[in-house]
């Protein structure tokens, strides 16, 4: 496993301390008056979840966790569990849904997504950045609406509602970038 420096730790790394795997939540550098610097981070313990706080000094070695990444097609939904696929094995592997969060009414059948893996464990799945979806309900065209006007919610196939331009009508299909869930273009 590598090691890095504790100013090199970034939100949603995962690394070992204390013997346990972490996802780095957040970091913040600080550096208070005549005190050396120190990176204090807030971590996720993945084993049970439970938040954490550590302080680090800016050269303190941390060992950042090996994980191997595949990509895998999201098949179907089962319970509390997603199905994906290899699409070189045809293995199909079991994840519980948790893993992906709030982002999993954003999986499609078919979509391609990253798995990440610790010692054959999946720990994380990360969709592509954005996704076409159809809108199937929105306020009415307003007459002589431009795209710099101010948006106006549309609800998304999916359920998620999202601001999308006034001209953009219930029927429609958009992109729309995950992590953020804003309206990126119309797609034809």
């Amino acid at each position: 496993m590598a090691n890095i420096i504790a100013t090199q730790l970034r939100a949603g790394m995962i690394i070992v301390y204390e013997g346990e795997l972490c996802r780095v939540v957040s970091v913040e550098h600080q550096t208070p008056g005549n005190l050396p610097a120190r990176v204090v981070t807030k971590m996720k313990r993945l084993k049970d979840g439970i938040n954490r706080e550590n302080r680090f000094g800016s050269s303190d070695k941390i060992e950042k966790a090996s994980l191997e990444q595949q990509m895998l097609e999201f098949l179907y939904e089962d319970g509390n569990s997603m199905v994906l696929m290899n699409n070189d094995t045809y293995e199909q592997l079991e994840v519980n849904k948790e893993i992906v969060g709030d982002d999993f009414v954003f999986l499609q059948p078919n979509m391609q997504v990253e798995v990440e893996f610790h010692d054959g464990t999946p720990l994380s799945v990360t969709l592509p950045d954005s996704v076409v979806l159809e809108i199937i309900e929105t306020e009415p065209v307003m007459k002589n609406a431009n795209a710099t006007g101010s948006y106006k919610p549309a609800k998304l196939e999916n359920g998620v509602t999202v601001g999308v331009p006034p001209y953009i009508e219930s029927g429609e299909r958009i992109r729309v970038k995950v992590p953020e869930r804003t309206y990126i273009e119309r797609v034809k």
